[in-house]
């Protein structure tokens, strides 16, 4: 079990980013390079974000959002806000420019931002292919409640939905908001896994091994040959009052590790929410219900 915290930056007006991968003891996860946890930020009126126009190659870079919005520019002509719950795919196969930016209107209202942006290598044989934008919102997104956990799946295939990004490897990135008492239980289909906590606290490991507990901002790696692949159910619970939503990267590694990073046995285990008083709403739960 490898757990990491990342480092966090200030970049100003309060704004934070905590890149968590790559790092010294797990540079990638599969072909998930860069992993990149922002805000929560509120920002005054007149504010916001200002990444200009940087280039990519050899890559995707995903981003979705819990609050605020930001609008994307590309050099294929795009123009695009991004809100919670919403997904934004960019390929840059052999190169293309970005930049993200906080849109006029929120920037003049004031806002609020909270978002992950990851980097996805991309496979040899795809490295070079013509850059791509693809967006979705958030009601395009496939959704479902199970046991008192709301899934989206955001890209690939995972918990019988799949999403309509096109990827380039069988990888999958969900979004789980836990309720009260909820529970999920998940396989080990996929070589290298990881989950990142959002907010509250959820536990693993309800087997003879103990409990542990991981608290916001901690992204978990899974690995079978830590875990194994033949263990019995193992629960995951929310032992606070307020909510957590835990977002699990999940996939298969089909890469080898110097295409991954050219730039730059949880198997039958179950989540599951301790009961408690809700005091949070995921942003993307008060807009969807099963």
């Amino acid at each position: 079990m490898i757990v990491l915290k990342g480092k966090t930056h200030n970049l100003g007006d309060g704004f934070t980013v905590t890149r968590l991968l790559p790092d010294i003891r797990q540079r990638s996860v599969g072909p998930f390079l860069f992993f990149d946890y922002f805000g929560p930020v509120t920002f005054p009126p007149g504010k916001g974000i200002d990444v200009r126009p940087h280039p990519h190659i050899g890559l995707a870079t995903v981003t979705y959002l819990f609050e605020g919005a930001q609008m994307h520019r590309d050099t294929l002509g795009s123009v695009q806000e991004i809100k919670p719950g919403d997904i934004n795919w960019m390929t840059a196969g052999r190169g293309i420019a970005h930049s993200e930016r906080s849109g006029d209107d929120v920037r003049a209202a004031g806002h609020k931002l909270h978002g992950i942006q990851t980097w996805v290598g991309l496979p040899q044989a795809d490295e070079e292919a013509e850059p791509y934008f693809q967006h979705f919102s958030a009601d395009q997104l496939p959704l479902r409640n199970e046991q008192d956990v709301e899934i989206r799946v955001m890209v690939g295939s995972a918990f019988g939905l799949t999403s309509p990004v096109k990827t380039f490897s069988p990888i999958f990135y969900a979004d789980l908001y836990f309720g009260i008492g909820g529970s999920f239980l998940y396989t080990a289909e996929h070589e290298e896994r990881a989950f990142f906590v959002i907010e509250g606290e959820i536990q693993t490991g309800y087997d003879i091994q103990g409990v542990v507990s991981y608290h916001p901002g901690s992204l978990v790696i899974l690995k079978p040959a830590l875990h194994g692949l033949s263990r019995p159910a193992d629960p995951v619970r929310r032992r606070e009052a307020g909510w957590a939503a835990p977002h699990l990267v999940e996939f298969r590694v089909v890469l080898e590790r110097a295409h991954r990073t050219r730039q730059a046995g949880m198997e039958g285990r179950r989540l599951r929410a301790d009961p408690g008083r809700r005091q949070g709403v995921h942003p993307a739960a008060r807009r969807h219900t099963a």
